[in-house]
């Protein structure tokens, strides 16, 4: 594995322990693939994608299957040691190279852009530091390169919302593996220097109840080419 760059801070390499939530997540998210139509989801989230990439965040590894075989490579970040090892059997059986490696997003383990595209999906929900993990992700990828993002976050009226922002302050991070409910992925990764492309706002389940948890989107963002961060 590249070295990582000397501008990133240190982070434990298990700097996120969750085992509980995480074979709960575990349970939750396999079913999740097709109750819930989360694997057409990952194929939308996937598609076209080449090159190298690194997946920030890769949980137990479900998107591993919906990879293209025009990517060369997949390096997938996951600093939970019980997802991360689910993560590394998953690997096993893709049909392409998926090398899994612990790490937080706050200071990915790879060097400065070395990467076609990134993908984050339902991770900027419960990083710590969500504009320190974007600028690691700006400065991996390439100028130009591609982020694939599928997200949860801030969504429905003003009830729902003062519900997520209530959620936040109280139960749902630490019954959640430190997940939040309110956050804004779109606004992030504009402030963060990204070029946003197109992004679809939808619920999961897309037929189902709206839940705090169910406002998601769905896009494409770049590193600017000309950017020399």
């Amino acid at each position: 594995m590249p070295a990582r760059s000397a501008r990133s801070r240190a982070v434990p390499r298990d700097a996120v322990h969750h085992p509980l939530f995480a074979r709960c997540y575990a349970r939750f998210s396999v079913r999740a693939e097709s109750r819930m139509g989360m694997g057409r989801v990952r194929e939308r989230l996937l598609a076209g994608l080449s090159g190298r990439v690194i997946e920030i965040g890769a949980g137990n590894g479900l998107n591993f299957a919906h990879y293209p075989g025009t990517v060369s490579e997949v390096v997938a970040v996951e600093p939970e040691r019980v997802l991360r090892q689910l993560a590394v059997e998953a690997a096993l059986r893709a049909q392409v190279p998926v090398d899994v490696a612990p790490g937080a997003a706050e200071a990915l383990p790879v060097k400065s852009e070395a990467f076609d595209a990134a993908v984050v999906s339902l991770v900027l929900c419960s990083v710590r530091d969500v504009p320190r993990a974007l600028s690691e992700v700006r400065r991996v990828l390439r100028p130009g390169g591609e982020v694939r993002f599928f997200e949860h976050g801030a969504g429905g009226g003003r009830v729902m919302a003062f519900t997520q922002r209530a959620l936040d302050r109280t139960l749902w991070p630490p019954l959640s593996g430190g997940c939040h409910l309110s956050r804004e992925p779109v606004a992030s990764l504009r402030g963060a220097g990204f070029t946003l492309g197109p992004y679809r706002r939808m619920t999961m389940p897309e037929n189902g109840p709206a839940l705090p948890s169910s406002y998601c989107v769905l896009g494409t963002a770049w590193r600017p080419p000309g950017d020399g961060a």
